[in-house]
């Protein structure tokens, strides 16, 4: 069935909604879409390329003039990339956003899960350990800026209850959760062993009886509050000359409580030296 003349005429005269003008004054701060999935692919220190599945929120700024924004933009600014999205790509998938958008600002999230093959401590076993990555953009009148987070699991070992208790010690498994703001390439592993060095032990995937004994003992020998946690992570990115800003969180989802436990510090390193 051929398409008339008129009905293209009529199909390219359809009315834009999303862009009629709005008159009650109020601006939106981030208008888009979340949780859609797409292939990327991200920088592995070991492999040199990790393939995964990314979920991204996409916002722009939406004028008080505005009533809508187009919503179908931004799933096509995805599909049009090649078949997976780099990590390299992602400045400029965040400036082709607010281009094609004609906004000022706009904000992308990439959340992916990010393997790391790891051997037992004792029997050398290996198994791989998924961690929750996201890489968080942000771009303000064509000035852009991008932020690094790792959810890193751990086991942390009460130093209170190893001290009051004739034997043994509660412990937990603890979600630390990094962001940097860095002027130099940080790999996501760099992030990763900072943490599990600092928790009182680092989790494995899979471990024979005689791995099982030494992180157990690990963790004794290596008793922390989430406070510690939270202040010797911070102690090496204050080192770190690459990084910019950071906030480093932990939570202990507690063993002999119906609550967790929970510390946080946040630092902006070019404010605090005066840059």
């Amino acid at each position: 069935m051929s398409v008339t003349k008129a009905q293209i005429k009529a199909q390219t005269e359809i009315e834009d909604v999303q862009g009629s003008p709005d008159t009650r004054n109020i601006a939106i701060d981030k208008v888009g879409i979340k949780d859609i999935r797409h292939p990327v692919r991200v920088s592995d220190r070991s492999a040199g390329e990790q393939h995964t599945i990314a979920n991204f929120n996409m916002y722009v700024e939406l004028p008080h003039s505005f009533k809508g924004t187009h919503m179908s933009r931004f799933v096509e600014i995805l599909s049009e990339q090649d078949a997976e999205i780099s990590v390299k790509s992602f400045k400029s998938i965040l400036r082709e956003m607010t281009e094609r958008l004609e906004a000022d600002k706009g904000h992308i999230e990439m959340t992916f899960p990010y393997f790391v093959t790891k051997n037992a401590p004792i029997s050398g076993v290996a198994s791989t350990l998924d961690y929750e990555v996201t890489l968080i953009g942000e771009i303000d009148n064509g000035k852009s800026s991008i932020q690094t987070k790792v959810v890193v699991p751990v086991t942390s070992l009460c130093p209170c209850s190893k001290s009051i208790s004739d034997y043994g010690a509660h412990n937990q498994r603890s979600h630390v959760t990094v962001k940097i703001k860095s002027e130099a390439f940080v790999w996501i592993e760099e992030l990763i062993e900072i943490v599990e060095q600092e928790a009182s032990s680092e989790l494995y995937g899979l471990l024979k009886r005689v791995d099982e004994k030494y992180v157990t003992e690990k963790a004794y020998d290596n008793p922390k509050f989430v406070e510690d946690m939270v202040r010797d992570i911070a102690a090496h990115f204050n080192k770190d000359e690459r990084i910019l800003a950071y906030t480093v969180e932990s939570e202990n989802f507690e063993s002999i409580h119906n609550h967790s436990a929970y510390a946080q510090i946040e630092r902006d390193k070019s404010a605090s030296s005066g840059v």
